[in-house]
């Protein structure tokens, strides 16, 4: 049963986390555990935090694990267990070394080889014609295109390329792909701008 004190404990970190002094909230919460049943929502809590703000894929699967021993089939029970999948599968290619692809992933990447090898036979096509002046005119309808596959995210306070990643592709092992798409306005990938205007690939 959660004492008044755990309940204030409690309060006290979800007000930490809203602020994004995450450390903190994540020491509360802690603090406020002692394995009853009802603990198995600040175990979800620790979960997220570990997982979409402080990249450790590690210490999320535990919390996750806790709260499904705790709550089986409570509210968030089917989201801890598709977290928990997904950070299984990244902690392995992070110990691996290897890049584990889904069967759908591998499909859209054949997909964008295929499309990338046309584009590159039709531009090698164009540059055989003598007529140098359509060069300049094929290239912005180029450029136009490939913006138009991708999207925008404005960084909001307490984002990280982990949280933004399961925003938009449900799980935070994409991060390094936002990462890559923005090499030129990432300076720190630990520490985004608020305000800043990121490519989503």
């Amino acid at each position: 049963m959660i004492t008044p004190r755990n309940a204030q404990i409690t309060k006290d970190a979800d007000a930490k986390a809203a602020q994004g002094d995450f450390l903190r909230a994540i020491s509360l919460y802690e603090a406020a555990l002692d394995d009853s049943p009802k603990c198995a929502d600040i175990h979800y809590k620790l979960a997220l935090l570990y997982d979409d703000k402080m990249n450790d894929p590690l210490n999320a699967v535990h919390h996750f694990k806790r709260y499904l021993t705790l709550s089986p089939s409570g509210p968030h029970a089917s989201d801890a267990k598709n977290f928990m999948k997904r950070d299984e599968v990244a902690l392995l290619t992070n110990l691996s070394g290897d890049s584990v692809v889904s069967r759908t992933e591998a499909a859209r990447l054949r997909n964008e080889n295929l499309s990338l090898r046309k584009e590159i036979e039709d531009r090698s096509l164009k540059s055989r014609t003598p007529d140098k002046a359509q060069a300049p005119e094929t290239r912005p309808p180029k450029a136009i295109a490939i913006k138009s596959e991708s999207r925008t995210y404005v960084v909001k306070s307490g984002d990280t390329l982990a949280s933004i990643s399961r925003k938009f592709y449900k799980t935070s092992a994409r991060w390094k792909e936002i990462l890559r798409a923005n090499k030129d306005k990432i300076d720190n990938p630990e520490n985004l701008k608020v305000g800043q205007t990121l490519t989503i690939p």
